[in-house]
């Protein structure tokens, strides 16, 4: 596994998509873009089969999903096995992400049209809490890193994450910014909300084992993302009723989610087992 450094390409992407934005840095941005993520998704599509129609799509996502049930050695071994040390490790690698939850999804919102804004819009506002600080999902990380006796400055982390992660990190921006169609976001988001209900009984498992009292932004994703994944679909079919709607595309947003996410949790577990 490749571990993030100080010259990391993927962390200084990651930089850049946070930063103001200048010519300069845009250009860095498309370049680094140009040579990881535009060949990634050229590749995913040429192997990818034609989906008809949205309804194949939900099918195919629903399908990919019931596959993805059973989970992975590394996450029965996280919610069974780890340590509270290597558990520790896992939610570090995630900081970046628990930090900034959300945060990079809103500019896909002009790039909609205004229903299916609305519906995106609904997930946004239960990320940020409903506007109460203490229910805001960047909230209640900060409040497990701090159980954890990790650090709460964003900056810290910046060493200490692998590429991995950082991919998954960065792949929202170029979604809402620069992809050239929206459905690639919508698919992605879509899956993504759909497959944390499952994908974090893991966490939720594991913290009811060590004892870990500030694990509700686990337990929260397991409740409140059955909601997003039905506005997420709400999303796509108002998208579909304004405009022409490429429902390859959205499986193929789905599929870089799922193999990026898969990727950085896998990376994760493991390095958290080779170094605690």
């Amino acid at each position: 596994m490749r571990i993030a450094t100080t010259d990391s390409v993927l962390k200084s992407l990651f930089i850049h998509n946070r930063s103001l934005p200048t010519a300069e840095r845009y250009t860095q941005i498309e370049q680094i873009e140009r040579d990881w993520i535009i060949p990634k998704v050229a590749a995913l599509t040429a192997r990818t089969p034609m989906i008809g129609s949205r309804a194949q799509w939900v099918a195919a996502l629903e399908e990919l999903l019931a596959s993805e049930q059973e989970g992975t050695p590394a996450g029965h071994y996280l919610a069974e096995k780890a340590s509270r040390a290597q558990f520790t490790l896992v939610v570090r690698e995630f900081a970046l992400d628990g930090l900034t939850e959300a945060q990079n999804f809103f500019p896909i919102i002009p790039r909609l049209p205004i229903r299916a804004q609305m519906a995106v819009m609904r997930v946004l506002i239960d990320e940020f809490g409903c506007g109460n600080l203490q229910q805001t999902h960047s909230q209640l990380y900060r409040n497990l890193l701090t159980e954890l006796e990790l650090p709460l400055d964003l900056n810290r982390y910046l060493d200490h994450t692998s590429d991995e992660t950082y991919a998954f990190l960065n792949v929202f921006y170029w979604l809402t910014q620069r992809a050239p169609d929206v459905e690639y976001f919508l698919g992605a988001l879509a899956y993504l909300e759909a497959s944390i209900p499952a994908a974090f009984t893991v966490q939720v498992r594991a913290c009811e084992r060590l004892g870990i009292t500030h694990g509700r932004y686990y337990s929260e994703h397991v409740h409140i993302d059955d909601f997003h994944r039905k506005e997420m679909q709400l999303a796509i079919r108002e998208y579909e009723a304004a405009h022409a709607l490429d429902p390859t595309k959205l499986w193929i947003g789905a599929l870089l989610l799922s193999e990026l996410i898969g990727t950085a949790f896998e990376a994760a577990v493991r390095r958290a087992r080779e170094e605690a």
